[in-house]
């Protein structure tokens, strides 16, 4: 028995050496970001997490403070024209996907609420909607879980793929950047796939899938007044943050040292942020998804990226 419990603390032990080995690493700088997350999703299919909840909350906060710290290399000026200009194409998207995600969710029988829990993921930005819609509509556990194992799994997919395609299609980094945030949910991805493209493709791709993330609260109120819920809606403050980041990268140039280290740090953040949102998905993850979900989610994102690519190549959707 004995013998047993030292094994089990041994295996136990060796599983955290490893989790805290990838994260340092993947904070390092030394690795891209989509190596972090290949490296995260590895670890997520290969052992049980040591500690899931404490990851969760950690990515949450690694994923604000890194979008704030990002704030400091941009131009205010450029983010003004970018979020403006965005405005109007990403309620155009949001419209667009939130229409024919529950049109797919009914014609493929998802139940409960993960339809509108996916729906509302891939229209405006992943996990963090979810987060923010489910109290409004009482989701269970299980609900989240298969809404967000299906945006962590298609997030995945996206960050390594689209840069791929934007490469092979020659998109320019206002294109590129544009695209990946219409039509990659969650910031992280957005911002790694983007950063990977080039410096532009960042400001760009940063600035309107923030933009696109404040969309979050209407979208809430306007839940919470159709299913008459008394939950409160958290409003996005990083995203202001980020906007004060900004002023004092553009009006305060005897900050600029700190400035370059603030914006190389949320860079890194970021990245450690992937390698922890892939050791979440693990194979109960998978399981639990299961294939109605997975198939509306791959479907509405498919008919997302492909719509939005089209408009920006045609030049219908610019900056």
């Amino acid at each position: 028995m004995q013998t047993d419990i030292g094994s089990e603390s041994l295996k136990s032990l060796i599983v955290k050496t490893f989790f805290f080995a990838g994260l340092i690493i993947s904070a390092s700088g030394y690795i891209s970001p989509p190596i972090a997350l290949t490296a995260g999703i590895l670890f997520g299919l290969s052992v049980a997490h040591p500690l899931p909840a404490d990851s969760r909350d950690l990515s949450r906060f690694l994923l604000q403070a890194s979008v704030v710290a990002l704030g400091f290399g941009m131009d205010l000026h450029e983010v003004i024209k970018a979020g403006r200009s965005g405005f109007v194409y990403t309620a155009l998207g949001i419209s667009f996907a939130l229409v024919v995600g529950l049109g797919l969710g009914k014609l493929l029988h998802v139940r409960g609420n993960s339809s509108f829990l996916i729906t509302t993921g891939t229209a405006i930005c992943g996990g963090s909607a979810i987060a923010a819609v489910a109290p409004i509509i009482q989701a269970d556990e299980q609900e989240v879980a298969v809404a967000l194992g299906t945006i962590f799994i298609l997030n995945s997919v996206a960050l390594l793929v689209f840069p791929l395609v934007g490469s092979a299609l020659r998109l320019t980094q206002q294109q590129f950047g544009l695209w990946a945030a219409l039509a990659i949910h969650d910031t992280s991805s957005v911002v790694g796939a983007s950063s990977k493209y080039g410096a532009a493709a960042l400001m760009v791709g940063t600035t309107v899938k923030l933009a696109r993330a404040l969309w979050i609260v209407p979208l809430a109120l306007v839940t919470a007044a159709v299913r008459r819920s008394k939950s409160k809606v958290k409003l996005p403050w990083f995203i202001l943050f980020f906007c004060l980041a900004a002023v004092v990268n553009t009006y305060v140039p005897q900050g600029s040292y700190f400035s370059k280290i603030l914006f190389t740090l949320g860079r890194y953040g970021l990245t450690a942020t992937l390698f922890l949102i892939g050791t979440s998905i693990s194979r109960a993850a998978l399981k639990q998804v299961g294939w109605r979900p997975l198939a509306q989610g791959i479907t509405l994102w498919i008919l997302v990226a492909l719509t939005s690519l089209y408009f920006i190549r045609v030049g219908l959707i610019a900056l």
